[in-house]
């Protein structure tokens, strides 16, 4: 994104530096060449000197180039496909190589939109790894095409070459089989193999072809390669008459910006006829300049992979791809309100994050904190992140992020709650296979616990025993479903998808030992409010993000399956209702509880009759802010 955004500020400030330096009949006051200030005027292609007239030094690469033609040119326009470069003479061509004849159109007619569509058989040796060329003919209306013919005059008529089909990295084949039969099915996916590279030929069938209108006086040396690779110069080397400036044909843009990769056809043996769709019209030279540009960016981006080049941060280049598909597929105003909930999501989570955090520094005991909750939650994560990176051709890097994000804050909470230690394995230990281990890891409480907090533990056991019960038969039948009627790529891969899949179907459980403290305690006060808060309006972003940005299925319905936790989260909000501004019966004075709340709430420390400095700091801060609004007086 960010390239893409320098390419287009770069080319809009080109484009409007040469404008100020451009009249509209083609003649430049200024040069852009550096420090010349003189006005440079390229006579009508018409009014050209004998190149035995020049005055200066003939110079092979032009400084200056005008166009050659008028605005209102008519012109005739046929398209040639063939395996080779070079071109016959166009009456021994056969016909079954014209795909496009068309007649009397105008440079300047923004109005003229035409579209063909044809098939054309493909050359065999295209179907070997060739290239398929396609030859461009354009001439003024009634003037020879064929640069070959005696008559031909290069004043009126020009020639160009475009490959139509591009190389790029071939696809990886994923066979996936059913691993209790022998069938085996093989499924394609867009992915950069590993190991050795092969290079295959791939074919668009659509592509746009813009003539480019009121080009006007370009300076040549200074032009941006993606430009300069579109313009066709005078073929016959003309010059004015200082030898230094040209003239050049119009612009014909074969516009490929738009082919995604998944629409393309590879090109084999098995390929013996091809599509072709072409959209004629015209294009704003701003436009083209900034579509050119990344289009020929994204060319070299694909030679590089190709030739085993790694790309800057890593990038496969997937992600220019993803962005276009995201711009043709989706609605304007639903592309706009993705965009604004998708900040709303990242600042959301980095709320609930930063909250969350501050929540378990600051909690002081062990009250409503289902532990066993917190350790599965760590493990369905990392499950979750396993299958994300599993399938992470189809996972956004942002979901991988979160989720990568999610395991750390989950295993932090673990050592806020309990000692995690390493001990020696009990003689007494009859749980398999704990009891063939030498050492086991344990967790021990970090202190002695009190009433309430025995209470919450005891109740964590009820709900998790319960929920235990619930969800092994369903991951069984799941399980067992999944290995007769699916098909998956290895052991690894079912296993995964498995516990995914269960994870994403009853993950919402592991909330039921939270709510179920709640509903024993009855109180709410010791959950994070403020990052319940966050987390449930990002469980709506969520819902909105499952059907715009690309995840696999499960995680798309996962989503929906929190709201239906969230909703009885609320409805304990609301029927256990929370003062934030006192301290609540467990000692604790919210998240929202200031620093002299805190200090108020903690019993006093020094003997009676005496001042501990924070009742001095707590009564300094009441003469402070306690001033009378009318007199001024202090309270006392």
């Amino acid at each position: 994104m960010k390239q893409i955004l320098q390419s287009v500020a770069i080319f809009i400030l080109v484009q409007f530096a040469i404008k100020q330096f451009m009249s509209g009949n083609g003649t430049a006051t200024g040069s852009a060449s550096g420090n010349s200030t003189a006005a440079v005027r390229i006579p009508a292609y018409a009014d050209r000197p004998d190149m035995r007239s020049l005055e200066g030094p003939y110079n092979p690469i032009p400084q200056h180039i005008a166009p050659i033609w008028g605005p209102n040119v008519t012109m005739d326009l046929t398209i040639f496909v063939s395996p080779s470069i070079v071109m016959p003479s166009l009456k021994t061509v056969a016909e079954s190589s014209v795909v496009l004849q068309e007649k009397n159109v105008t440079l300047d007619d923004w109005s003229d939109t035409r579209y063909i569509s044809t098939t054309f058989p493909l050359p065999k040796e295209v179907q070997n790894n060739g290239t398929l060329f396609a030859h461009f003919y354009i001439a003024q209306s009634g003037a020879v095409l064929d640069p070959t013919a005696g008559h031909y005059n290069p004043a009126t008529a020009y020639h160009f070459v475009r490959p139509l089909n591009q190389y790029f990295l071939k696809k990886k084949v994923v066979k996936t089989r059913n691993l209790l039969k022998d069938k085996v099915e093989e499924e394609v996916e867009e992915v950069v193999p590993e190991g050795p590279q092969t290079i295959a030929s791939y074919y668009h069938p659509n592509f746009t072809m813009s003539f480019v209108p009121q080009a006007g006086l370009q300076f040549y040396p200074k032009m941006h390669p993606a430009l300069r690779d579109w313009i066709q110069h005078e073929s016959t080397g003309a010059r004015d008459i200082s030898g230094q400036h040209g003239w050049y044909y119009p612009i014909l843009y074969v516009n490929t910006f738009w082919q995604l990769r998944h629409h393309m056809i590879e090109l084999n043996d098995t390929v013996t006829e091809l599509p072709l769709n072409i959209q004629l019209d015209r294009l704003a030279h701003w436009k083209f300049s900034i579509i050119s540009t990344m289009d020929f960016g994204n060319r070299e981006n694909a030679k590089k992979l190709n030739t085993g080049e790694k790309l800057p941060g890593g990038s496969d280049g997937s992600e220019m791809e993803q962005i276009k598909k995201i711009l043709l597929d989706s609605n304007i105003y639903l592309l706009s309100t993705t965009v604004i909930v998708g900040l709303l999501h990242t600042i959301f989570e980095m709320l609930a994050f930063k909250s969350d955090v501050s929540h378990w520094r600051n909690k002081k005991d062990n009250v409503g904190v289902s532990v066993r909750t917190i350790i599965a939650n760590v493990f369905m994560k990392t499950t979750i992140f396993l299958y994300l990176l599993d399938n992470s051709e189809n996972t956004s890097w942002m979901i991988l992020a979160g989720e990568g994000m999610g395991i750390l804050l989950e295993a932090w909470k673990v050592t806020t709650s309990v000692n995690v230690r390493i001990r020696q394995t009990p003689a007494n230990e009859t749980a398999l296979p704990w009891k063939y281990l030498p050492y086991t890891i344990v967790m021990e409480d970090k202190h002695k616990l009190s009433e309430t907090e025995e209470k919450t533990k005891e109740y964590d056991e009820i709900a998790f025993k319960y929920m235990f019960w619930i969800a092994i038969p369903l991951i069984i039948a799941y399980a067992g479903y999944s290995l007769t009627y699916d098909s998956h790529k290895s052991w690894y891969s079912f296993i995964l998808t498995t516990l995914v899949g269960s994870v994403y179907a009853y993950g919402f459980l592991m909330m039921v030992p939270a709510l179920y403290i709640n509903y024993r305690l009855q109180s709410v006060a010791h959950m994070p409010g403020r990052a319940m808060a966050y987390k449930f309006l990002n469980t709506f972003i969520d819902d909105l993000f499952a059907f715009t940005v690309k995840m696999p299925l499960l995680h798309r319905l996962a989503t929906l399956r929190d709201d239906v936790v969230f909703f009885v989260y609320l409805y304990q909000c609301w029927a256990y209702k929370v003062d934030k501004t006192r301290v609540n019966e467990f000692g604790q004075g919210g998240e929202d509880e200031d620093v002299a709340e805190k200090l108020a709430s903690e019993p006093l420390k020094a003997p009676a009759g005496g001042q501990t400095s924070e009742v001095k700091a707590i009564a300094e801060g009441a003469k402070t802010s306690g001033r009378d609004s009318a007199g001024g007086k202090k309270r006392k």
